[in-house]
């Protein structure tokens, strides 16, 4: 059953008790699948072949806060990331070159893209924001780092255009619109400065305290 042929029972998805991990992650699918931008996206990045290449976080959670409060379908988004793990070539000229490549195949939303090579975060992380960073071991080893749980999913198609979502945390909070805290890295400015500009754009969100 498609989105459009029913309304989900928003409430119940997002009550970690009310229903299973399974429901909400095809309820997610679906949702990403009846936005033609996010298809797009994950087609290209399919078809451009990167490894271990998905779209992450807020084109993601946001596009669903959006679907599920009747607002437009870009409303609040700054960007869609793209993380790939590359570890052959951990220069920026690679990566900018991915970068490149990324924003030709979709002209329309390159103004939108922030594509990042996973395995060189390392390298410039530290100089950015002030403290270390642990060299990563895969792509999807940098959702556990999001200074929220509720940001951590990621999505991508396989070559039979079968969407695979990943939440390492759940979905359950995406789908609650709470965000939660996430305290494996000390990202509370992060934290609170990402609550308080989603707080504007989603005034039904909920977001707890951080208190690590």
């Amino acid at each position: 059953m498609t989105l459009e042929e029913r309304t989900p029972d928003w409430e119940r998805l997002g009550d970690p008790y009310a229903s299973t991990e399974e429901e909400r992650l095809a309820a997610l699918v679906a949702i990403l699948q009846s936005i033609p931008h996010v298809m797009d996206i994950l087609a290209a990045v399919r078809d451009l072949g990167l490894p271990d290449a998905w779209l992450v976080s807020g084109g993601i959670y946001q596009t669903v806060w959006n679907v599920m409060t009747d607002r437009p379908a870009l409303h609040g988004i700054k960007d869609f990331d793209i993380i790939y793990f590359d570890g052959s070539d951990l220069s920026y000229e690679a990566e900018d070159a991915v970068i490149k490549r990324v924003n030709s195949a979709l002209p329309d939303l390159a103004r939108l893209l922030e594509v990042r090579n996973q395995a060189r975060v390392h390298l410039w992380y530290e100089q950015r924001f002030g403290r270390p960073y642990r060299p990563l071991d895969c792509a999807m080893d940098s959702l556990t780092t999001y200074a929220a749980r509720t940001h951590a999913v990621a999505a991508c198609t396989n070559e039979d255009g079968i969407l695979k979502p990943y939440a390492p945390f759940g979905l359950a909070n995406l789908f609650g619109m709470r965000l939660v805290p996430n305290y494996v890295q000390p990202n509370e400015k992060t934290y609170v400065e990402k609550a308080d500009r989603m707080k504007e754009l989603w005034p039904e969100l909920t977001v707890l305290p951080w208190t690590g």
